[in-house]
């Protein structure tokens, strides 16, 4: 199903903003699409959720998404600037019919991109995306009867719904006094809600990133560009950092010298915690093909299993669904935790770890090291439009060859990105030099035929 969709990869539809299919056009149709797959049965009363990030572009999806909606019947229910997690949760407790959330997540300020979530806050299948994508890209979507057009109004307290439930996902009788908190909202979703819940919490709050004009989120910033945090745990001797990205889905911990600790070791941390107190449901954590083999090793050793699924939170969180499981994540920060929430969320998951930190006592230095990484190394290799390089006869003997060296020792993995036109080669080897050589010969076979 997956590839042989045109808009929908595996985060919604994503793209340049003002280029296809991130156009005001595209999310009008879609709008529309989205609007008659759930107001099939034509009547009334059906209502959706938009929120959206910080980009520029967002106010014009926001009113093109809003015109095709109302244009088959919804009702549209505008939230603003709100984390990913904040359009799930609401778009549940406000009984909508769709949730949509307009952002890129990590990507920079030129990109963006539409997520569809179902009535029940967690993310559309590939069929039900599918069945939307025909819609677009089929005839002419039949418009509501003009009595029936669909209105639009703001919601002004959706990001204080989100906090006040945030909070409660905290220990209760449980407070961060005494604790110099760094959050770095990356310019994004998250500059107001963040940096409240937790000096609402007790900590003593330093915010970076919370200063948005609609091209510099992620810039120099947030889970996916840690120094500024770093270096200001530094200057005001901070006990602890939380980085979010743009959407505020991810979450990187940094410790009290500024070291990261990825969604692997936060992973790592939740896991052995909730093995311990009986609430890790069915023993076991989901994490993707990138997670490191330390993480896999040092779950073995506590006797926690491993289900691993190809890259996406979605599919982490289809696999969670699938087995009954709690706890989920990508090295990359999305942190899932569905006894609190239906997709990552970034600052649940820092609360999370703080709240290890007020439990224990511990430094965040002593926490958020839970293993020893097993040296990995990630190329991409960028491919021109129509070009299939992993097919090439080279390319597959050089992967022939590299997993032949490798020999058991260590994991490879290939893939194309679902995001951009990108071969991903990664590899994990406790010798670094081979694991060097490794990537760099599939690499150079892939750019030999990308050109």
């Amino acid at each position: 199903m997956g590839g042989d969709r045109k808009l929908f990869g595996t985060d919604g539809v994503r793209g340049q903003a003002n280029t296809y299919p991130m156009t005001a056009d595209m999310a009008l149709k879609l709008g529309a699409a989205a609007g008659r797959f759930f107001r099939s049965d034509g009547s009334a009363g059906h209502r959706v959720v938009i929120g959206k990030d910080t980009r520029l572009s967002g106010y014009m999806l926001e009113n093109a998404l809003t015109a095709g909606l109302t244009s088959t019947g919804m009702n549209v229910l505008l939230l603003g600037p709100v984390p990913t997690p904040a359009v799930g949760l609401l778009t549940h407790s406000m009984r909508a019919d769709v949730g949509i959330m307009i952002s890129a997540s990590h990507n920079p300020h030129h990109d963006n991109g539409i997520k569809l979530f179902g009535p029940d806050g967690f993310k559309l299948s590939d069929a039900a995306e599918a069945e939307i994508e025909a819609l677009v890209l089929g005839a002419a979507i039949t418009p509501a009867k003009p009595e029936n057009i669909g209105r639009a109004r703001r919601i002004d307290d959706g990001r204080f719904r989100y906090m006040e439930y945030a909070k409660t996902t905290f220990p209760s009788g449980r407070r961060l006094d005494g604790l110099k908190v760094v959050v770095d909202c990356a310019n994004g979703a998250a500059y107001r809600t963040a940096p409240e819940v937790l000096w609402e919490l007790g900590a003593e709050v330093v915010q970076v990133g919370v200063s948005p004009d609609g091209f510099n989120i992620n810039d120099n910033c947030g889970s996916t560009s840690t120094d500024l945090a770093a270096d200001t745990i530094r200057l005001v001797g901070a006990d602890v950092g939380i980085c979010l990205d743009g959407d505020a889905d991810r979450v990187m911990i940094l410790d009290e010298t500024g070291a990261v600790a990825d969604g692997d070791q936060i992973m790592a941390l939740l896991a052995t915690r909730w093995a311990e107190a009986g609430r890790l449901q069915g023993g076991a954590l989901v994490a993707t093909v990138m997670s490191n083999l330390g993480l896999e090793r040092h779950l073995n050793n506590s006797s926690i299993g491993l289900e691993r699924t190809p890259v996406g939170d979605r599919y982490v969180v289809e696999r969670m669904r699938e087995k009954g499981l709690n706890l989920g994540g990508e090295q990359s920060g999305h942190i899932v935790m569905t006894d609190y929430a239906t997709t990552g969320d970034g600052l649940i998951a820092g609360l999370q770890f703080l709240a290890a930190m007020v439990e224990t006592g511990q430094r965040a230095s002593e926490l958020s090291a839970q293993f020893e990484r097993v040296p990995q190394l990630l190329k991409n290799v960028r491919y021109g439009a129509g070009q299939t390089p992993l097919e090439a006869a080279s390319v597959q003997s050089a992967i022939s060859d590299a997993e032949a060296r490798l020999n058991g020792t260590g994991r490879l993995l290939i893939r194309r990105s679902g995001t951009e036109p990108l071969i991903r080669v990664m590899a994990e080897c406790e010798d670094e030099a081979l694991l060097a050589q490794v990537v760099d010969g599939i690499v150079a076979e892939v750019e030999a035929v990308a050109g």
